[in-house]
């Protein structure tokens, strides 16, 4: 009985570190939210094995509480999902969060969350967050949507105190996205036979973010 009892306490009390959230996925939510609105360049690179794609120029803008909007004249669009940084769609429907330890990546030491969403409205299904807890802020994701399939981010910063990223590179996949092939623009080369014969059609976006302008609360 003395065992059951035990056993049950140690049962609720993983299920009530379960339904926190975790706190330094919280500062750094804070640290975000102290950014009312940014804009910046982006130099952009598309990696996909049957696309030819030469490096595309884009703008960036943000305001809190709106997705990240992207714009160009050089092609028509971007993908829906998998370029947004913001940690917008993360919090915009309350969630759990499980705590899977540290992991060694790059050098760097990064706490590692799952991020689970708790209302049937998010177009999330899980996400994994890899977390630089000393510079408080996110280092890598991997989400999963509900029908747009997975993407992951990775980020990196120009210096040891910025919260915004100066490259971030994500990694998708074509057909789940749905992308119009002909979005690139009149001087991208698609190679259709090489697209049809490949099983499973994955890419990289690579993005050089610079000229911030970024306006604090």
């Amino acid at each position: 009985m003395i065992r059951l009892v035990f056993i049950l306490f140690l049962f609720v009390a993983q299920m009530g570190a379960a339904q926190s959230i975790d706190a330094d996925l919280l500062q750094i939510k804070e640290r975000m939210d102290g950014v009312k609105q940014f804009s910046a360049t982006i130099t952009l690179n598309l990696e996909v094995p049957f696309i030819n794609m030469p490096t595309k120029s884009a703008k960036v803008n943000y305001a809190q509480g709106k997705k990240m909007m992207f714009s160009s004249s050089d092609f028509v669009m971007l993908p829906k999902r998998g370029l947004d940084f913001s940690l917008s769609e993360i919090f915009k429907y309350p969630f759990i969060t499980v705590d899977r330890g540290f992991e060694t990546r790059n050098g760097k030491s990064l706490k590692v969350i799952n991020v689970i969403p708790t209302d049937k409205r998010s177009e999330l299904a899980l996400a994994t967050l890899y977390m630089d807890v000393k510079a408080k802020r996110m280092v890598e994701s991997e989400i999963n949507t509900r029908k747009e399939g997975s993407y992951t981010l990775f980020m990196q910063y120009a210096s040891v105190k910025d919260i915004l990223p100066s490259y971030v590179e994500a990694t998708f996949a074509i057909e789940r996205l749905k992308i119009p092939l002909n979005f690139m623009g009149k001087d991208t080369k698609i190679d259709r036979k090489k697209m049809r014969s490949m099983e499973t059609k994955t890419g990289k976006i690579k993005m050089q973010i610079t000229d911030y302008d970024i306006m604090y609360k």
